[in-house]
């Protein structure tokens, strides 16, 4: 097996906002696994809150470049659990890489890989579409730019109720709404009271990721579902997610891959907590990877490759927030 290192930097059709931070472009590594004429790719895009650089990416996977191209015939799992101990420390590298050999050990099988899970995709839910942080008049302008079923709002400044109530009056469109870490307790409940009555269906991570604290306060008194996102990063999160959360959004990159990620799916389904995957502003290569979880979600946030000027591959498209899957087998990714 051959493992072959791609760097993008991926234009964005605008600057992307959130509470934390602006960016105008999304460095991205895209691993490729090629064994004969059969190729697998993933992608893991990088992230300063996570202090998560293409670059470190790139060199831990180099370093062990013989261990990776050694693997013979190791089912998706184990070859997970014979890379981990080499990656446990950097859970990025180890979704491109994770993600490439999950597509393809489908593609050798002759399967698509939900087919090879045995997932039906008749009940997909739809994605929604993010609108950053901007001038009110620029949130509007984006959301009649592409007009779209379900919008994921981002908040965290100190006008996000008047915000909401601006852009209520230009769509019917379900809201959903992401804070980034960026209100109190007290806003929170205050907040949710308010944004019920505007026709958001959740809010995503509200409060700082380790306020557990709070979290538990807001899980009893938000009028508002609340979805963690920086509060469930890997395996063992889940079940602290627990009465402090009504679900959790699980991010490939953060987890490390596919396979802890349908673990951590599972697990949730177990507790009782809803189930949604997100994207980092990934290419449709890591797009077309979460599009295989699909079944087994209640809500999903697969949008990056639309907040692109231009992708580097093709995959699965989207259509009104429905996804349609590529011919190909595996997660049917080719690089263009």
């Amino acid at each position: 097996m051959e493992l072959i290192i791609r760097e993008y930097n991926l234009q964005l059709k605008h600057t992307f906002t959130i509470s934390r931070e602006s960016i105008d472009f999304q460095p991205s590594l895209i691993v490729e696994l090629k064994n004969g004429e059969i190729s697998g790719f993933g992608e893991a895009t990088s992230n300063p809150y996570y202090k998560t650089t293409v670059a470190i990416m790139k060199q831990d996977l180099e370093d062990i470049r013989d261990i990776i191209e050694s693997v013979n015939n190791k089912t998706p799992e184990d070859f997970y659990h014979h890379i981990y101990p080499y990656l446990k420390n950097d859970m990025f590298a180890l979704c491109a890489l994770d993600m490439a050999y999950n597509d393809l050990f489908a593609r050798q099988k002759g399967k698509k890989l939900y087919d090879l899970w045995n997932y039906k995709i008749d009940n997909n839910p739809l994605t929604d579409y993010t609108i950053g942080i901007a001038s009110v008049e620029k949130m509007v302008e984006k959301m009649q730019e592409l007009p779209w079923p379900i919008y994921k709002i981002k908040l965290g400044t100190k006008e996000d109720i008047a915000i909401v109530t601006e852009l209520r009056k230009h769509t019917d469109a379900i809201f959903r709404i992401d804070a980034n870490c960026g209100w109190t307790v007290e806003e929170t409940i205050k907040n949710a009271a308010e944004l019920k009555k505007l026709g958001v269906e959740f809010l995503e991570q509200p409060l700082k990721a380790d306020d557990w604290e709070g979290h538990k306060e807001v899980y009893k008194h938000s009028a508002l579902p609340i979805i963690a996102d920086e509060s469930c990063i890997i395996e063992e999160d889940v079940a602290k997610c627990l009465h402090h959360f009504h679900g959790v959004n699980i991010k490939l990159v953060k987890c490390g891959g596919l396979t802890p990620a349908r673990r951590m799916i599972k697990e949730a389904k177990m507790l009782g907590l809803k189930t949604m995957v997100g994207c980092m502003t990934e290419s449709t290569v890591g797009i077309s990877a979460i599009a295989q979880l699909l079944p087994q979600l209640d809500y999903v946030d697969m949008d990056g490759a639309l907040l692109l000027a231009s992708d580097i591959a093709t995959g699965v498209t989207i259509d009104y927030g429905k996804i349609i899957y590529s011919k190909w087998d595996g997660t049917g990714v080719t690089l263009i």
